[in-house]
């Protein structure tokens, strides 16, 4: 999950721009309480080290195609974030993943033939610039403190990412992951109304990880991909919770369905 410059930026990114004390040498970062892009996405990327602490809140699926990525869904449609309000302050305590929290910074190769990665920003931040408060990016032309940390954090979410990508290889090597469907019904459905189907994401095979050998098992379970595999299964359950909040928001395709209901009558 080593993110690149290129022109697909990763999500939330506008654009990528190196961090320099040539050029930023009186910047600084200030915080903030709101975050609006947060308000119209659904799905983030989370690495294997968060599973523990994703799973109580999200369900946790795989994006589609060839090179499968972790997803924790805050909503179960588009353009809806149910954590979040319009401002894209959070309404819950809820956790916050590690993607978002490294926004507006990555770490990225400037060029493609060197592994050396460099701490670039998204100059579009409005959490960055010439502020009076907020934390200080330099010091006498050197990285502060807070800087430092940052650049330890996107580290550390590198090699999350590493781990995440050895995670998905065994998946894939012992074929696990399948096309995942939900159906999920209204409690006040009239009878006979056909339930809410999602599509469009992986899940793990129940049926062919019960077939794995306990050889296998053993060594999954020393290295801790079971606990992965556990956390990612019971996490599902959210896909339901999260229905209902999107209907009790009035958003989703279950409040259409309570709207033309209401409409009949």
């Amino acid at each position: 999950m080593a993110s690149e410059p290129s022109n697909n930026l990763p999500l939330f990114y506008n654009d990528l721009m190196p961090l320099n004390s040539r050029d930023h040498g009186n910047w600084r970062s200030k915080p903030v309480d709101s975050a609006k892009w947060l308000a119209s996405q659904h799905a983030f990327p989370i690495t294997v080290d968060e599973f523990a602490l994703a799973q109580r809140h999200f369900p946790i699926v795989f994006s589609d195609g060839e090179n499968p990525v972790p997803l924790a869904l805050m909503g179960l449609n588009e353009g809806i974030n149910v954590f979040v309000n319009t401002e894209g302050k959070l309404t819950s305590d809820v956790y916050v993943p590690a993607y978002i929290r490294r926004y507006p910074f990555l770490l990225a190769r400037l060029q493609q033939d060197s592994d050396n990665m460099s701490l670039c920003f998204d100059p579009t931040s409005p959490t960055l610039g010439e502020f009076k408060d907020g934390e200080v990016l330099f010091v006498d032309g050197q990285p502060s403190d807070f800087t430092k940390g940052v650049m330890e954090f996107c580290e550390n979410f590198e090699m999350a990412g590493q781990r995440t990508q050895a995670f998905i290889g065994e998946l894939k090597e012992h074929d696990l992951l399948m096309d995942g469907e939900v159906a999920i019904q209204r409690n006040d459905a009239e009878e006979g109304a056909p339930p809410f189907v999602y599509r469009g994401f992986k899940i793990i095979n129940q049926e062919k990880f019960g077939q794995i050998s306990g050889e296998q098992l053993e060594k999954w379970n020393k290295s801790g991909l079971l606990l992965l595999v556990y956390a990612h299964l019971l996490s599902l359950d959210h896909m339901r919770v999260i229905f209902a909040l999107q209907t009790a928001m009035g958003k989703g395709p279950g409040a259409e369905a309570e709207k033309a209901k209401k409409t009949k009558k």
